[in-house]
């Protein structure tokens, strides 16, 4: 399924599903469906099955009460408020030696605030005193089940699905003050957006080798895999629940591929009016314009 969370043409956010170019509304579909993407998580298996059910009455009844066209709803970020949002830093090979730089032999983590997530088509501010805004197109796990110590063969059972996520990044704060602020570079409002959907894990023919790719203005600048990861989901999920317990509705952003702005020659750092389109095709696109 590709789950959402929307806003109709009334009312509060809604949960939804993605099918034939429609938004099932799951809880107009079925009552008993939980009624925002955290209170699904929290469900557990149940509330999938729930999920489920709701999604294939709705495309079966398809009345207008249930099924929304898509022009006619906005999407929100499937989690408008997640949990913990972690950050890898230099995750992929590419990426790495494009800033002269190692693998590294742990992973480099920070956190963003999840007061900065926003979803498809919201604008993102540049504040007035940041002219280093840069783009990160990255795959963002979302927990499903509580995580703690668990092993890399058994991450996949804690995983609910996988979003697309903008680490938005003002570089002067990241790169040229010390100590360096990566955290705060990277938690401004509006600087994580995400979305279309959660896309849950069955969506993927193959969740070890998916495709990301960026554009800024119509110009390609990143086209990635992630078998180019330096340490693959899993590995991720087993490092970060050694040290702190993963809840249901955290997120972890893998990481970006080579291609982000400062790392261009020269430098193509983002200004209002820039549109940035992310696309994972197993999850959809994700894009948003600079204010």
């Amino acid at each position: 399924m590709k789950l959402v969370t929307f806003a109709p043409p009334a009312g509060p956010p809604r949960l939804g599903a993605l099918a034939e170019g429609m938004v099932v509304d799951l809880g107009a579909a079925l009552p008993a469906c939980p009624a925002s993407m955290m209170a699904l998580l929290d469900a557990g298996a149940g509330g999938f099955d729930l999920a489920r059910r709701a999604h294939a009455a709705g495309l079966a009844a398809r009345a207008p009460d249930m099924c929304h066209e898509l022009a006619a709803v906005t999407l929100l970020a499937p989690l408008p408020r997640p949990g913990k949002i972690l950050g890898i830093g230099r995750n992929y090979g590419a990426h790495a030696a494009e800033g002269g730089l190692a693998a590294q032999e742990k992973p480099r983590v920070f956190l963003k605030a999840s007061g900065a997530v926003i979803g498809p088509r919201a604008p993102i501010p540049r504040p007035k005193r940041i002219t280093q805004l840069d783009y990160e197109t990255e795959l963002a796990v979302i927990i499903g089940r509580p995580a703690r110590d668990v092993a890399a063969s058994e991450a996949a059972a804690h995983i609910a699905g996988y979003t697309i996520l903008n680490d938005v990044s003002a570089r002067e704060l990241q790169f040229e003050v010390s100590p360096p602020q990566t955290s705060f570079a990277k938690s401004m409002d509006g600087f994580c957006p995400m979305g279309p959907c959660l896309a849950t894990p069955d969506e993927f023919a193959d969740p070890d080798d998916i495709h990301l790719r960026g554009w800024v203005n119509g110009e390609p600048v990143q086209d990635g895999r992630t078998r180019d990861l330096i340490f693959p989901v899993p590995e991720l999920i087993a490092y970060l629940s050694s040290f702190l317990t993963l809840a249901p509705g955290d997120v972890i952003a893998t990481g970006t591929p080579a291609g982000i702005g400062a790392f261009r020659r020269p430098p193509r750092y983002l200004e209002p009016g820039d549109v940035i389109r992310m696309e994972i095709a197993e999850i959809g696109v994700l894009e948003n314009r600079v204010v």
